[in-house]
């Protein structure tokens, strides 16, 4: 494999979808396959990884819909977003990713899910606070009030 490819491959590698949706995914059902010799899977769990796929696609599509910013976490939005799924969770796509990647945890009792999992959570965090930050210089007071009425991930738990 050339440089230029290794970087390519590394890039898309670190993409969030591409770790929550195909790399953390591949890597449990890898893993307990050369670990256990078998996969275990809870079909109820399936729902969840469901439900988080389509929180984050949804949400995606809304908030371009609404013509807010680049896909990503390139730059901040050009429009504060506070409808649809944003007036209920001020982060459901980085949400959708961690109900997607807590359903394959418990779908699979998996370590290794487990632990992409809590990575994930992790990364979200800091990521979340870093947008926070650049959304307040961005929209101000607006933001401030939306901080208020909004939680950072789901009702009732801030």
């Amino acid at each position: 494999m050339t440089d230029d490819m290794a970087d390519k491959v590394a890039m898309i590698a670190a993409k969030s979808p591409v770790q929550s949706f195909v790399l953390l995914p591949l890597i449990t059902l890898l893993g307990e396959l050369l670990v256990r010799r078998r996969i275990r899977l809870r079909g109820e769990w399936l729902l969840l990884c469901l439900a988080g796929y389509g929180l984050y696609r949804g949400a995606g599509r809304y908030r371009m819909g609404q013509g807010a910013g680049s896909e990503g976490f390139r730059r901040a939005p050009d429009k504060l977003v506070t409808t649809g799924p944003y007036a209920i969770s001020r982060n459901p796509m980085y949400l959708g990713h961690l109900l997607y990647g807590a359903g394959v945890a418990l779908a699979t009792g998996s370590p290794i899910a487990v632990a992409g999992f809590l990575y994930q959570l992790r990364r979200f965090t800091r990521r979340v606070r870093i947008d926070e930050e650049r959304i307040e210089q961005a929209f101000g007071d607006e933001y401030r009030e939306y901080r208020k009425r909004v939680p950072r991930w789901v009702p009732y738990w801030d």
